[in-house]
């Protein structure tokens, strides 16, 4: 008898399909195209040894001590003026994801409705379905979100990754930036905008940000893990000052503050110009391995079979002849030696059935090609099913 009295709210917590494609894609012997994990070999890591030691010399036993929830000092200032605001707009998370979950507890109520695009990020929908979210799904196309399908009734957030989305890669052009924030502020919507992958840009810079251009209505997600390293567990949140304090008080109930000694380490590597140079090392090694991939989807997919060309990001998206269900097809593809992430799992409502997604950064070149081998092999047999 299972006499544990678990709240209700956990059976929302696992999503059971992610878990088995995980363990499922860690098969030895697997090629994975499927994790959204940095290339290990741009991590910093003399640069990183070098900025510990001075923070313990410039900090001492401070950088170990218990720090204020928003964040220290001199990490708060430098994400500031990277973006453009006042320190007091910012709050350091422990990962973006963090303020993910921060924004569900301090927004959300139970059958709140959210505006997501279709597909979206899986992580906004497991950190915001214990929450109890509803969820509008918007349509979008190789450019990402269309305007033309925001809908009427105002949701109470809307959740927009605009700069190399996970998982399509697409770009918003400015002119649907313009779109969104006209739409949310005739609404009074309050935009969530997700930004991980803006400095991984292939060749020009993304348009200015949703909430550059409207401060007021907006709260942005950034992180430092795709361009320093995840292991340390950094984000950040930029929103009015009176959305910060919420936050933080909510942040206070869950881990008091994110690690003090990561802050000043990060702190410091900014202060050293490594920051700046990891962006532009990660963006080299990325262009070329997404320009890899990209030329091996041309040479093996079998016809039928589309893609975006990425200008920037980790991910590329594939889009299937309908009747083909990339969830069912999965264990079989696993069984032939490669791993995807199928496109259901990035819908709100279960659907996109015939789409997947691939990264292009934290496999060599020669393995990648193998795997997109494998890949189209898989797909060949699937689409044969269909004639």
């Amino acid at each position: 008898m299972d006499f544990y009295k678990y709240a209700k709210r956990t059976a929302r917590m696992e999503n059971p399909i992610i878990r088995q494609l995980l363990r499922l894609g860690q098969r030895q012997g697997v090629i994975s195209l499927a994790g959204g994990i940095p290339a290990a070999e741009t991590f910093p890591i003399e640069e990183i040894a070098e900025a510990s030691a001075r923070a313990l010399g410039r900090w001492g036993s401070r950088a170990l001590q218990y720090s204020p929830t928003e964040g220290l000092a001199p990490l708060r200032e430098y994400i500031a003026s990277r973006k453009g605001v006042e320190p007091e707009q910012v709050l350091v998370t422990s990962g973006s994801q963090q303020g993910l979950d921060l924004i569900g507890r301090v927004f959300l109520d139970e059958g709140d409705e959210v505006l997501v695009e279709s597909p979206t990020y899986m992580g906004a929908l497991q950190a915001w379905n214990v929450y109890g979210a509803r969820y509008l799904e918007a349509a979008t196309d190789g450019q990402g979100l269309l305007p033309e399908g925001l809908p009427r009734e105002a949701p109470k957030l809307a959740y927009v990754l605009p700069s190399f989305q996970n998982p399509t890669g697409s770009l918003l052009p400015e002119e649907r930036r313009r779109a969104v924030v006209a739409w949310a502020a005739a609404k009074g919507v309050l935009l969530v905008e997700d930004d991980p992958y803006g400095h991984l840009y292939f060749k020009d810079a993304p348009p200015a940000s949703l909430q550059s251009r409207r401060p007021e209505g907006a709260l942005y997600l950034g992180t430092f893990s795709k361009i320093v390293a995840p292991g340390l567990r950094m984000g950040y949140v930029i929103a009015p000052p009176q959305i910060i304090n919420r936050l933080a008080q909510a942040k206070q109930a869950a881990d008091l503050h994110s690690q003090a000694y990561g802050q000043a380490v990060l702190a410091e590597l900014a202060e050293m110009g490594v920051i700046a140079s990891q962006e532009k090392r990660t963006r080299d090694l990325y262009r070329a391995r997404a320009q890899k991939m990209l030329g091996y989807l041309n040479d093996h997919m079998p016809e039928g079979v589309r893609w975006v060309e990425p200008q920037g990001g980790m991910f590329v998206w594939l889009t299937l002849p309908p009747g083909v269900d990339t969830l069912a097809l999965f264990e079989h593809a696993v069984e032939r030696g490669v791993a995807y992430v199928p496109g259901p799992v990035f819908s709100a409502s279960g659907g996109l059935a015939n789409s997947l997604r691939l990264t292009f950064v934290s496999v060599s070149e020669d393995v990648m090609e193998e795997g997109v081998q494998r890949l189209a092999e898989v797909l060949k047999e699937a689409l044969a099913t269909l004639s």
